[in-house]
């Protein structure tokens, strides 16, 4: 972190970038000139006449030792990704049969695009939800989750989001339309508008005053609200917390994005993201300190505010009760104080959020499912299979004593998948849906059959396909039949009938389910 942010040294590494990616470049064709001439033509010519010049100007070393070679490629392809991949460039340009084989991540970035490209030459929501519905039974609900990426620092957005929000209702209002529309939830744009979120407090509970959350939630009917962490904040910002307490009271679900993926926060890290706001690791003889999030880069760092343990902050009373003590000390006069009745570090908050309802969209991710079969040795994820109806302890360890080190070693090293599990199993309102992931059959339908066996979570899973943006892999039809035939006829009605009943709070009998 102190290299990149400094200027001196930042330049000095970029230069030092330069340099080995000369010398690298020069080594790999070297080697790969006596396996296939590239001839003297096109690339080629310009390629060995730089080499020639860099020679005569002795701005090019010549090691002449193969293991010294190696160690430079080593290094380089190591720690200076950006060059790695311009080396990779180059070389396919130059050799056929390099520039056949793309990389997997440039083409499933190609095909994602292709696929989004698809659905911006559509006239509006309206013809998008109209190619969703085609797909399924009649009468089908579904729940629309609505994104605000203004403030991702990714350059200015087409169409302002009070505008699609509008779109949003008047599809909503349409009555041939069976939708659960969302209200997305950005602390950024709560500071940004005066008007987006206000409310009054009255003993620890918070009342909706006239503003735009209150006119699609309590006016126009929208049945939750959505966040997207990964877009660049915690979620449990401190603007954020006056409407989870309004969300919990009134049992308004939300919806977490929670898996790693393209979409994130595009700007420069903040210094105050280098630390986790509320966990602590261990530092030796019983010394804790502010978990430290050294990861610079957007796609390795983003994931830390989307990372299931952060709603640990809101679901524990004592992680929430750190939090709240961080923020009044730095502003005595929070309305956080009387929101949760704090009094002090050390006494219970007087109102908390345990019973906040709460839905991991995503599930974590395929990737973190097999993660939790190749950790056969790990004991956290071992313990949640050898305690199916508890999990994971979050506090103590196996011993019961407290353990203030362990939410560090459960951040690093745990699968999400037995992270959101566990939270399952100790919060009557935690839920987690399969969206996205649903491509992945092969890979998530034996585990799911597994967690579908466990009577709590088989309460708590909800069916869903992350309608366009999956459209790449398969087609919603495609992965509707693929999941209603991986399924029993019972185990499919409870996740796409019975639970979400149960998640979006409309009323159903067990012999009667509308949605």
């Amino acid at each position: 972190m102190f290299l990149v942010r400094n200027h001196f040294w930042g330049t000095l590494v970029m230069l030092l970038g330069v340099v080995l990616f000369v010398h690298v470049f020069y080594i790999l064709w070297a080697w790969l000139s006596k396996l296939s001439n590239p001839g003297n033509a096109g690339i080629a010519k310009y390629i060995n006449r730089i080499h020639d010049w860099l020679c005569s100007n002795h701005l090019l070393l010549t090691l002449n030792n193969t293991l010294l070679d190696i160690a430079l490629l080593i290094v380089f392809m190591i720690f200076f990704k950006s060059g790695r991949n311009l080396v990779f460039f180059i070389l396919k340009k130059v050799w056929s049969f390099f520039g056949k084989l793309p990389g997997k991540q440039t083409t499933e970035v190609f095909k994602r695009y292709m696929t989004l490209g698809r659905f911006t030459f559509q006239k509006g929501q309206g013809s998008i939800l109209g190619e969703m519905e085609r797909q399924y039974p009649g009468g089908t609900g579904f729940v629309i989750l609505p994104m605000d990426m203004e403030y991702m620092d990714a350059g200015k957005v087409k169409e302002g989001y009070r505008l699609q929000m509008e779109a949003l209702a008047k599809l909503k209002d349409n009555p041939h339309n069976k939708i659960y529309p969302f209200v997305f939830a950005d602390p950024r744009r709560i500071a940004a508008e005066p008007d987006y979120f206000t409310y009054t407090l009255s003993e620890g509970k918070v009342t909706l005053d006239n503003c735009f959350i209150k006119t699609f939630i309590e006016v126009k009917g929208f049945s939750g609200f959505k966040i997207y962490p990964a877009l660049g904040y915690f979620p449990f910002d401190e603007l954020l917390l006056p409407l989870w307490k309004y969300a919990a009271d009134n049992g308004m679900p939300i919806l977490t994005h929670c898996v790693r993926g393209p979409m994130y926060y595009r700007g420069s890290k903040k210094k105050d993201w280098d630390y986790h706001p509320v966990f602590d690791q261990a530092m030796g003889d019983d010394k804790y300190e502010k978990l430290l999030l050294p990861e610079i880069k957007n796609e390795e760092f983003t994931p830390n505010f989307t990372h299931p343990m952060n709603f640990l902050c809101l679901l524990e009373e004592q992680f929430l009760r750190k939090w709240v003590h961080t923020i009044i000390t730095k502003k005595p006069d929070s309305p956080l104080k009387q929101i949760f009745g704090y009094s002090n570090e050390k006494e219970p908050l007087k109102y908390d959020l345990h019973h906040l309802k709460i839905c991991f969209g995503h599930f974590g991710g395929d990737d973190e499912w097999k993660r939790f079969f190749e950790q056969d040795r790990f004991g956290p994820s071992n313990q949640f299979i050898q305690n199916p109806y508890k999990g994971i302890d979050f506090l103590r360890t196996t011993k019961g004593e407290p353990s203030p080190g362990k939410p560090e070693q459960l951040w690093k090293f745990t699968d999400w998948y037995s992270i959101i599990c566990s939270l399952m199993l100790q919060h009557p309102n935690v839920y987690a849906d399969i969206s996205y992931i649903l491509h992945n059959d092969v890979k998530i339908l034996p585990l799911l059959k597994q967690t579908l066996q466990n009577t709590v979570l088989r309460k708590k899973v909800l069916f869903g396909t992350d309608f366009y943006v999956v459209r790449n892999q398969k087609s919603d039809k495609n992965m509707l039949a693929d999941m209603m035939g991986g399924l029993s006829v019972e185990d499919f009605d409870v996740i796409a009938r019975e639970n979400p009943v149960r998640f979006l709070n409309k009323i159903s009998t067990s012999s009667n389910i509308p949605e």
